[in-house]
């Protein structure tokens, strides 16, 4: 039963954690690129798909400890402090990932929403100013719209920053986890 849990919290932690980690670390880029290219639907939709990303299988994460606690249950290392330290930095990377990142990447896409929907706003206006400007060009006075302006981005450039920065310990983190798990004190695999 032990080599049946092992297996599958080492298979979770593939599956839910690597996801995670890839997607948060390639978010602050993709946001900085979009945040570069006001109004680009490609660019938005990178983002939103990288923090749908890291949302799902955050959640999924959870069975991580879970599977993690029932292998170290049935090996009888509850007690060891490599696991008590391994327990330690999971819950601090879990909670750097709640309360750090995930909000972080989170304001990010709201404020990319807002500003790509102000620059199809600033688009249709100026398209419609051209076709009225088009359509009656006797009319005396008529005004035209100017050239459409990007607009301002309502996310300040630093918060991809420190979103990095966050990211960047929550990985660190989990590296450690996975060092402790593989070389850990008393190993029965001889390292």
């Amino acid at each position: 039963m032990t080599k049946f849990l092992l297996a599958l919290h080492v298979l979770a932690a593939i599956v839910a954690v690597g996801p995670v980690t890839v997607a948060a670390s390639m978010f602050p880029p993709s946001a900085r690129q979009a945040l570069a290219e006001p109004g680009s639907e490609r660019a938005v939709s990178v983002v939103r798909l990288l923090h749908r990303i890291c949302r799902v299988y955050a959640g999924v994460g959870i069975s991580v400890p879970v599977l993690g606690l029932a292998t170290a249950l049935s090996m009888g290392v509850l007690k060891d402090a490599w696991l008590i330290t391994s327990m330690v930095l999971t819950t601090l990377a879990a909670m750097v990932l709640v309360a750090l990142v995930l909000p972080r990447q989170e304001e990010i896409v709201e404020g990319l929403a807002k500003a790509k929907a102000k620059a199809d706003v600033e688009a249709e206006a100026k398209a419609t100013a051209t076709a009225t400007a088009t359509a009656t060009p006797t009319t005396v006075g008529a005004t035209t719209a100017g050239p459409a302006t990007a607009p301002e981005p309502t996310i300040n450039p630093r918060t991809t920053v420190q979103l990095a920065m966050f990211t960047g310990v929550f990985n660190l983190l989990w590296a450690t986890v996975t060092v402790l798990m593989i070389v850990r004190p008393g190993s029965t695999t001889g390292a």
